[in-house]
């Protein structure tokens, strides 16, 4: 099928799927308008008082992660066995951002931007994307209702097929209140929107009393001198992401450092503790049937080498023991362990 043709397909798809789901909008500006420029990326400056844990998450004393230059591609930092790198550009985008909790999905949202154009992509085919106003979610997830200071797991890195009309493909860890209104996340992401490229970068957002922020910025403190939210990631690797609540801010770590936190006073002081704890892959897209791949493209139920999130474990909580469970029909999820699943797909191409 032509993407003409599945746009107009999706299309209809959104106009029944609005009907029956409450959306949330995560704009100001209308479908019909151009996307408005991004803001530039400001550093939030310091917290007096706030300093970080002694140790991360799994109990390791931080260390420098080895960084590759400006522009690194993640094949290249996987071969040269570097943790990260710089992009050649990035900065906070308003780009859709869905969410997921143990009881309910986000699955349709307004959204006035539309993935930015590549070279391939014909004149049709962006039209259909501009005039369809809902960007739909598609989730495999883990969650579990839990008390504690925070959360960690090691994270396969991906570098998933971002189909042109779609927005993201990612991967998360969110530690949310109990009534998942406010919440922390961190994880990897392939979105052309936020970080104008295919490659896999690390991304951390947060959403306060239920309205969402903005990637990588919006009040986000960096820590680390050697890596920040945006930096580029090495595909096909393994890398442990965590969140931490600690000395009045929650705290985000990435393989031997910490990143940089959220202050708790962007919540007025009161998410201090997480009540939901949520580890999930996310496909944003404007068809019930996309052809954006999740993980790392294979079979989530069949394929033994399909992406994991592996080795859950919660700071300060009760024994892990998650609720596993697909949201789609194109991706599917295997329950390994209480610990551990696989999940991802092809999608529907």
């Amino acid at each position: 099928m032509s993407n003409s043709r599945r746009g107009v397909s999706a299309a209809a798809l959104i106009a029944v799927m609005v009907a029956g789901v409450g959306a949330v909008s995560t704009l100001n500006a209308g479908a019909e308008e151009n996307p408005a420029p991004a803001p530039a990326v400001t550093e939030s400056p310091a917290q007096p008082g706030i300093t970080p844990p002694p140790r991360l998450p799994w109990g390791q004393k931080p260390t420098e992660i080895q960084t590759g230059a400006a522009g690194t591609s993640s094949r290249r930092l996987k071969d040269a066995g570097l943790d990260a790198a710089p992009p050649d550009n990035s900065g906070a985008k308003y780009a859709p951002k869905g969410r997921t909790s143990r009881t309910g999905d986000l699955r349709s949202a307004p959204v006035a931007p539309v993935p930015p154009k590549p070279p391939a992509l014909r004149t049709e085919a962006l039209k259909t994307v501009a005039a369809a106003s809902t960007v739909l979610y598609h989730y495999n997830a883990g969650s579990q209702a839990a008390v504690t200071d925070g959360a960690y797991a090691n994270f396969g890195i991906g570098k998933p097929t971002l189909a042109l009309t779609d927005f993201h493909s990612l991967a998360e860890l969110a530690v949310q209140s109990a009534d998942g209104t406010q919440v922390v996340e961190v994880g990897w992401t392939v979105d052309r929107l936020v970080n104008g490229d295919t490659e896999p970068h690390l991304f951390v957002y947060h959403w306060v009393n239920g309205v969402p922020t903005c990637y990588n910025a919006c009040g986000f403190v960096r820590y680390s001198t050697n890596i920040r939210p945006g930096d580029t990631l090495p595909e096909d690797t393994t890398k442990k992401l965590g969140i931490q609540y600690y000395d009045g801010a929650w705290w985000v770590a990435y393989d031997t450092e910490w990143v940089g936190y959220y202050p708790a006073s962007r919540w007025g002081g009161t998410f201090t503790q997480t009540g939901n704890v949520q580890f999930f892959g996310e496909v944003a897209a404007l068809s019930l049937a996309p052809c954006t791949e999740m993980g790392n493209g294979r079979n989530g139920n069949s394929d033994a080498a399909a992406a994991r999130i592996s080795s859950v474990t919660y700071l300060n909580g009760p024994p892990v023991d998650l609720y596993v469970r697909s949201t789609s029909n194109h991706y599917d999820v295997a329950r390994l362990s209480g610990r551990t699943f696989r999940y991802g797909g092809a999608g529907a191409c």
